[in-house]
């Protein structure tokens, strides 16, 4: 498969590829950055087939959790236990049917399974959380299109308690989504139909359809969906699986401003972006990337070498965001 049509930016870095071979694996990346050293921080990334994996900024595996079939990942800092605040991972999980938490100790980047908060999806897919006034919410979609929203919390034992908050379905499968807290957004991608969009708020579940699939911006699958802020600005950037390439709009005002399509091209050791799947974005300082990364899973991670079978290997390729905003003209 070819680099899809958008603006060729560089890939920056790479992760090493999970370790699962000529399958589909690698699924879905996060990034965490220290909000008092924005030097130090990990990347998250699933390998569906075996669990989580902990990358470092350098794209280096740190550690690895041998965990399941975990599809999507998403985090939140702050989240208060009995031991402290902690940062709150969670992952979809189609093995266990429902979504797996995580604790990961800000101070030591020590990661640990915490427990699986079981849903009644017909298969747990798409993940993405947010914080609702004081409350952490886990947000799950299946792929019949249901969605199932679970706040969250730690007992006075550590145990995990969560409460549903609402359940509403689109029409069809669905995965990538992710959660404007600052808004109170949430964006869900409908594979072969195109973004959606719903207030967070439990009570209300209509939703508004604002990026249609196919089109000239989106290419079905329509797949991972990442917000990028910096400053008044928030971007919205979505996979267009089907030509390889990424679309971005700014969504900070009443309504979506379409700001441009760009794919990754190979650079600095890393091959191309294919196939793309699960994204992340975190913007400001994030390591050695002084604007924002972006983080864009690869389907095949072939070094300019031809696969020997299939997929061969998978990985997450690295973006320094300025490449992204230099090639799009974005302000």
């Amino acid at each position: 498969m070819l680099s899809g049509v958008g603006t060729p930016v560089p890939a920056a870095a790479e992760t090493q590829a999970v370790a699962t071979r000529n399958a589909d694996a690698a699924d879905d990346p996060e990034i965490w950055v220290d909000p008092a050293d924005r030097g130090r921080g990990v990347i998250f990334g699933t390998d569906k087939q075996a669990g989580l994996y902990v990358y470092g900024l350098d794209g280096k595996v740190r550690a690895f959790l041998p965990d399941g079939k975990l599809n999507n990942v998403d985090l939140r800092d702050g989240f208060p236990t009995p031991h402290g605040p902690r940062v709150l991972v969670a992952a979809s999980d189609r093995g266990r049917m429902g979504a797996a938490l995580y604790l990961m100790d800000p101070a030591t980047l020590e990661v640990r399974p915490w427990g699986v908060v079981p849903l009644d999806l017909a298969e747990p897919y798409g993940m993405c959380m947010a914080r609702l006034g004081e409350a952490f919410v886990v947000i799950v979609n299946g792929t019949d299109g249901q969605v199932r929203q679970v706040a969250v919390e730690a007992g006075p034992d550590g145990a995990i308690r969560s409460t549903e908050q609402r359940r509403f379905a689109l029409a069809t499968q669905t995965e990538g989504c992710v959660a404007d807290d600052a808004r109170g957004l949430l964006y869900v991608g409908e594979e072969g139909r195109g973004i959606w969009r719903y207030p967070l708020d439990p009570v209300t579940n209509a939703g508004t359809l604002i990026a249609e699939a196919p089109s000239d911006r989106l290419q079905p699958d329509v797949e991972g969906l990442t917000l990028l802020r910096e400053g008044a600005a928030t971007w919205l950037i979505a996979s267009s699986q089907g030509d390889s390439a990424f679309a971005v709009w700014r969504v900070d005002g009443a309504e979506p401003a379409w700001a441009g399509r760009f794919s990754v091209m190979g650079a600095n050791g890393a091959d191309p972006v294919t196939g793309t799947d699960g994204i992340a974005a975190l913007g400001g300082q994030v390591g050695p990337y002084p604007a924002g990364l972006f983080v864009a899973q690869d389907d095949s991670d072939t070094d300019g070498e031809a696969p020997t079978a299939g997929r061969d290997r998978q990985n997450f390729k690295l973006v320094d965001w300025r490449e992204v905003k230099r090639a799009l003209g974005l302000p």
